[in-house]
């Protein structure tokens, strides 16, 4: 008798521990919701890019020489025909010289010429008359004609070597003009690649002495967008952006250009968008990286929930849940594309939506049964029973 009481002990003592077990592992799980918002959702295209000026110029020098003297230096303001370096013009100044005496020259000779072959004509002249008359042979006469020719070829001849010296003459004065440098554009010297003294040399190419930006008061940003992305990238959307300088800051923009030439880079391809933006209070310099966010699609007023809702999934859902799901999507009449979960009696219920553009952290919905102020699940939360009681899992501690 007293095996068997001993034993129902025992088993009354299992039975209320597996009991209590079980009470702590169906506690009813807690859920974190968040609310239904009217609200506006902006959907981005994310890129990098570097800013530049609008328009650069590189100013070089078509003459060989040393530079002599330099007017400006890193960002000095410039105004259009400014000097900004001389080269020495020595050399030149000779050539100059040179090819003037040249030129006189020339044309002291095509004088002497003219009177020549003015004196040829009166020769042949007189020498017909005389022919006329009998005074004189035909082969004096004739001399005198093949003078004349002569002479008429000698002055055609002079006037070919004063043309030839007179070009000379102006490319002399040409490359005494190029040895002082002016700036072509009114602007901003961004940099200065020469010294006074250094030499430079234009026999291949046109060395570049300084890049002056014309306009810093309104700059363009360089953009790389993914090829999955472009197609969404039109001119004339705005654009917010910022850089490492003012981390704080968001500046503005525009999108001008979507070139359609491929960058393509270890077989990644990206094309090239161009943003103008403002930049009057001259806060923005060239080379800066900016972070860009394009706004590609905006919606006002509408229903806002938090992207996390759309990934919940409750951890167990019952018949009578299915049920519920199945009814509401056939009164619908609609295809519904995601459901989100909403708490009726501390029951997670799932209601069927129709999502439409995401920032990333919140999705618009277009249709389902949602309302604003509705609370939806965005996550479940273990009760904190539960978690102790998974937590013994190897067995009481004694």
């Amino acid at each position: 008798m007293k095996k068997i009481l001993l034993f129902a002990v025992i088993s009354l003592s299992i039975l209320a521990v597996a009991g209590y077990f079980l009470f702590l592992n169906t506690t009813p799980p807690t859920y974190k919701t968040a609310k239904v918002e009217q609200g506006s959702i902006v959907a981005t295209v994310s890129a990098t890019g570097t800013l530049n000026a609008v328009t650069t110029v590189q100013v070089g020098t078509q003459v060989s020489g040393t530079i002599q003297k330099l007017f400006v230096d890193y960002n000095s303001q410039v105004k259009k025909g400014q000097i900004i370096a001389q080269i020495d013009p020595a050399i030149f100044t000779s050539q100059v010289q040179q090819s003037q005496g040249n030129l006189q020259s020339a044309q002291a000779n095509l004088s002497k010429l003219k009177a020549a072959a003015i004196d040829a004509a009166r020769t042949l002249k007189r020498n017909r008359q005389l022919l006329e008359d009998g005074i004189v042979s035909q082969g004096d006469f004739d001399t005198a004609e093949t003078n004349y020719q002569e002479a008429t070829a000698a002055i055609r001849a002079a006037e070919g070597t004063v043309i030839q010296t007179r070009g000379a003459s102006l490319q002399a004065l040409t490359n005494l003009h190029y040895a002082t440098i002016r700036s072509p554009v009114d602007g901003v010297v961004v940099s200065r690649n020469v010294d006074v003294g250094q030499t430079v040399a234009a026999s291949f190419q046109t060395p570049t002495l300084f890049t002056i930006a014309q306009d810093l008061t309104k700059m363009q940003i360089n953009t790389s967008v993914d090829e999955a992305d472009i197609g969404k990238v039109e001119v004339g959307q705005p654009v917010l952006f910022n850089v490492d300088a003012y981390p704080e800051v968001q500046f503005k923009g525009v999108v001008t250009q979507v070139r359609i030439a491929p960058v393509i880079t270890q077989n990644v391809v990206t094309y090239d968008v161009v943003i103008i933006v403002e930049n009057r209070d001259m806060k923005l310099k060239p080379g800066m990286t900016a972070n860009v966010s394009i706004e590609v699609m905006r919606r006002d007023n509408v229903l806002v929930i938090p992207s996390a809702a759309l990934r919940f999934k409750p951890a167990v859902t019952g018949e009578e849940t299915i049920q519920y799901s199945s009814a509401r999507n056939s009164r619908s009449g609609k295809a519904f594309s995601h459901k989100v979960f909403v708490l009726e009696d501390d029951q997670p219920v799932p209601v069927p939506v129709q999502s439409g553009i995401t920032d990333n952290t919140h999705v618009e919905i277009v249709a389902g049964k949602l309302r604003p102020g509705q609370e939806v699940i965005v996550e479940q939360v273990q009760s904190k029973k539960k978690k102790e009681s998974a937590g013994g899992a190897m067995g009481p501690r004694f």
